[in-house]
């Protein structure tokens, strides 16, 4: 057997005897070795007449004599119920059978302390074989009857001991079971306190994302709205525009048109300006040339009527001359002065139409824009 079969073996028997008391573990362990070859024989080189090596076994049984290389099978048994005598002398040992026809058998041994031992475990062999085919004494019975009672009692102790400790190893087990059910049980619900801990946070993220979510929403269909009520202003202010722009296009148009009639009428209007200088340029020169000719003809009808008195000249005519001059030039300037200026308020009047509305046309394009 190996050393690993050995150990299994040790370690399933340990396990068998659990509990037996050290006495009860021995006689167990006797009960076994008994049973072997070589159980209780004590081994002794010796020599024949002859010399020749041999070995004696000495057991509870008798003699045995073995050959060196064969210690199982011995070559001649003397039990102790056939032996009648044993003794040595010096290192000469003698073994004398009960049958007289049997030769006696001598050996020597290497040294006399070998025979004296030989001899003790001879004697002690013997008694022990003598005294357990004899009938036991009285005392000794009764002695026996005790040692059996003491190993029923300490039998029944140790089977209340042996059940307390089972009893006791059960309640530990019971206990480490609970014990080990207990922290696991403590385990899961620190895992499940955790877990609904996690849960809760998981659950108040999730509101606080849905709340957050939910306000953006709100926030995004506020801002639709106002990008839908933006675009319907823009698209308002589109078509509002598009009309305010075609109105001032036909605005502008129409000042353009009143613009150029303006321009043609300004035109026409300086030309009837400069027609009228002419013709005031032409009066005041027919008006002097009449002055002068007037003139004339006053001094020639003066110098021809000498002897006229002073008094037959008409008083007026003097003033007559000089009012019809004024007359004359008061008028057709006042009307010149009037068509100047009435053609320079309507050209002021357009030029300020005209920048209203090209800066009202450039306010309408920027707003669109």
């Amino acid at each position: 057997m190996t050393a690993e079969m050995w150990e299994e073996r040790i370690t399933s028997c340990y396990a068998e005897h659990r509990g037996r008391t050290k006495d009860e573990a021995e006689m167990e362990y006797l009960k076994i070795a008994q049973d072997l070859d070589m159980y209780g024989i004590n081994y002794f080189l010796i020599r024949n007449k002859k010399g020749t090596d041999l070995l004696l076994g000495v057991d509870a049984l008798g003699l045995h004599i073995y050959e060196p290389e064969n210690k199982l099978t011995p070559k001649i048994s003397f039990p102790w119920n056939e032996i009648r005598n044993i003794s040595y002398s010096d290192k000469e040992f003698t073994i004398k059978p009960l049958d007289k026809k049997t030769d006696i058998f001598k050996f020597n041994s290497s040294r006399l302390r070998v025979n004296k031992l030989i001899l003790q475990l001879c004697i002690g062999n013997h008694d022990l074989f003598m005294r357990r085919r004899r009938v036991d004494s009285l005392e000794v019975q009764q002695m026996k009857a005790q040692a059996r009672e003491e190993r029923a009692r300490k039998q029944v102790e140790r089977q209340r001991l042996q059940r307390e400790k089972q009893l006791r190893e059960e309640a530990e087990r019971a206990r480490d079971k609970l014990e080990r059910r207990l922290i696991q049980l403590q385990d899961e619900a620190h895992m499940a306190n955790e877990a609904l801990l996690r849960s809760e946070q998981t659950a108040d993220l999730l509101a606080e994302k849905a709340q957050i979510a939910e306000e953006e929403a709100k926030l995004l269909a506020q801002k639709a709205a106002e990008a839908e009520t933006e675009m319907q202003r823009i698209k308002v202010t589109a078509i509002r525009g598009q009309e305010e722009r075609r109105i001032m296009e036909q605005k502008m148009l129409e000042a353009e048109m009143r613009a150029l009639k303006m321009a043609e009428e300004s035109e026409r209007r300086a030309k009837e300006a400069e027609q009228l200088k002419q013709d005031l340029q032409e009066a005041r020169d027919s008006e002097r040339r009449a002055k002068h000719k007037l003139l004339e003809i006053t001094s020639k009808a003066i110098y021809t009527s000498p002897g006229l008195p002073s008094d037959s000249v008409p008083q007026d005519l003097n003033f007559s001359r000089e009012n019809l001059s004024f007359d004359f030039k008061d008028t057709d300037m006042k009307r010149l002065s009037m068509e100047i200026e009435k053609e320079k308020t309507e050209v002021k009047l357009f030029k300020i139409a005209f920048y209203v509305n090209s800066a009202g046309i450039s306010q309408l394009i920027s707003v669109n824009v």
